[in-house]
């Protein structure tokens, strides 16, 4: 059994970079172009915006294009690097955890880092600020809004914190929502569409909801939460594992130098709030291996 403090991943650090072969081929010829895809935590234009100038960076750093690629969904994420058709590929930890499981050959290389060194972040429950629901218990009959199954802090966590307050989400609730998206699961939250709502957060500045309200799409003091989880092991960014050795090299060197080397590119993704990437391996995403198992446990369990 699971338990809470098995969320908590401590990322290893101090990762080795694999030396470049002497006699190395020229990875160039087999690969002229390499995709790095997003999983959809905001809507198309935000991520395009976001990564875009950061795409351009990795293209100039490794002297050949680099085209971005914005999932439909997280399983496309997956199936994507299970089919080698994604070269590298930024996820959320249960989607990369789940991308392991399925047998995916990919290896994590970089962890976000968040202000003050912290390498993990929380899932929360929104409410309406005006709303009378003061906690989970209060919500009973009403609509969850999650964000898509293979989303650490929009679905896994929530229902392994629900499974904890001995609440099974589709008999508790009215309805369960997946809406897809970190963005989309508070604006059905905004427009009534559910009544509470799983979403990600890292501090009172550094959430969905903060980057939201900053682009005007939202009213941040609208809402407020009523659940915060333990600390959660950061997303990983992870290439192919048949990738050429000296491609591995340079594409890890251009995530951990991106903040000195276009530092502009680089605070865009996190709105200035990350510090440089560092360096991650498999191993730091077990406990969200067993996270997902726990999931799948309940499924089976409902539909027997």
């Amino acid at each position: 059994m699971i338990t809470r403090r098995a969320l908590i991943g401590t990322a290893a650090v101090g990762l080795a970079l694999a030396p470049t072969p002497a006699l190395a081929q020229d990875w160039k010829a087999k690969y002229p172009e390499l995709v790095f895809a997003i999983i959809p935590s905001e809507n198309a234009s935000g991520v395009t915006e976001r990564f875009g100038p950061f795409v351009d960076y990795l293209s100039r750093q490794l002297g050949t294009k680099v085209t971005l690629r914005i999932a439909q969904d997280y399983a496309a994420i997956i199936e994507g690097q299970r089919a080698g058709q994604i070269h590298i590929a930024s996820y959320g930890p249960a989607s990369f955890a789940r991308a392991l499981m399925t047998g995916a050959k990919v290896e994590a290389f970089a962890i976000e880092v968040n202000q003050g060194g912290v390498k993990g972040y929380h899932s929360v429950f929104y409410v309406k600020k005006d709303s009378p629901y003061q906690k989970i218990e209060d919500l009973k009959g009403k609509n969850l809004g999650l964000v898509d199954p293979n989303s650490t802090s929009g679905n896994n966590v929530p229902r392994f914190a629900l499974n904890g307050m001995k609440i099974d989400p589709e008999t508790y609730f009215g309805k369960v929502v997946y809406t897809g998206s970190h963005e989309n699961a508070l604006i059905a939250l905004n427009q009534g569409t559910v009544d509470v709502a799983a979403n990600w957060w890292n501090a009172e500045d550094d959430s969905n909801l903060t980057r939201m309200a900053n682009k005007g799409m939202l009213k941040k003091d609208d809402f407020r939460i009523i659940f915060k989880s333990e600390q959660i092991v950061n997303s990983p960014v992870a290439y192919l594992g048949d990738l050429p050795e000296d491609l591995k090299k340079g594409i890890r060197e251009a995530f951990f130098n991106a903040a000195k080397n276009d530092k502009a590119a680089f605070e865009r993704l996190s709105d200035g709030k990350n510090e440089p990437y560092q360096p991650v391996d498999n191993k730091a995403y077990a406990p969200i291996i067993e996270l997902n198992k726990f999931v799948d446990e309940l499924r089976k369990k409902k539909a027997s």
